[in-house]
């Protein structure tokens, strides 16, 4: 019988992972630098995690942090965008979230992700449509709730979200964020008429 994970050591290797990554990217990841630098094996970072994608992704899912938890944790302090204007106030803030200099931080880690999983698919593309997914589902219900019919509502969550992350991800390639800023805006101004619903 296998013996038990230990946790506790699990979670530690976690973090340290997620600040070894942030510092050093993933292109050129291997396990055994890596587990030098904890003080460990290649071959005890492949019993605990199985693999060098599950354990990265992991890594980052720790992130408490993370965008996608502030935006659920914004959410569940308000009530709920109950109408077009009140929901672009919502993604506004969710934008500003990723100003955030650890948000900042981790952002060049999504894009290698991204780039990763388009060149090698079985590495990081579960990963990258867990997070594309996740912030879908999330919108295509705040849209929903505002009345608008499922398929309409599914089409303009995936517009929202892919936007969004092209406009967060462009600027790593040139550093300029204002005009990031001014696009979103831009964004907003024309995705919201399409979230008002008839009134009766």
């Amino acid at each position: 019988m296998p013996r038990p994970t230990d946790q506790a050591k699990r979670r530690n290797l976690l973090e340290r992972v997620r600040a070894y990554v942030r510092g050093h990217g993933l292109s050129e990841l291997s396990l055994r630098p890596l587990a030098r630098a904890l003080g460990t094996s290649d071959r005890m970072l492949l019993y605990y995690f199985g693999t060098k994608e599950r354990m990265v992704a992991e890594a980052l899912a720790l992130d408490e942090q993370r965008p996608i938890l502030r935006l659920r944790q914004l959410l569940g302090s308000h009530d709920p965008p109950r109408d077009a204007a009140a929901l672009r106030r919502t993604m506004e803030r969710v934008w500003q979230q990723f100003h955030v200099p650890d948000i900042q931080a981790s952002l060049p880690l999504y894009l290698e992700m991204m780039a990763t999983s388009v060149l090698h698919p079985e590495r990081f593309g579960p990963v990258m449509r867990d997070i594309l997914t996740e912030w879908t589902d999330l919108t295509n219900g705040l849209l929903t709730g505002l009345g608008l019919p499922p398929a309409r509502a599914r089409t303009e969550a995936a517009l929202l979200v892919d936007g969004t992350f092209g406009l967060l991800l462009a600027p790593l390639a040139d550093g300029d964020r204002d005009r990031s800023d001014r696009a979103f805006v831009l964004l907003l101004d024309r995705l919201e008429p399409g979230w008002r619903t008839p009134q009766a």
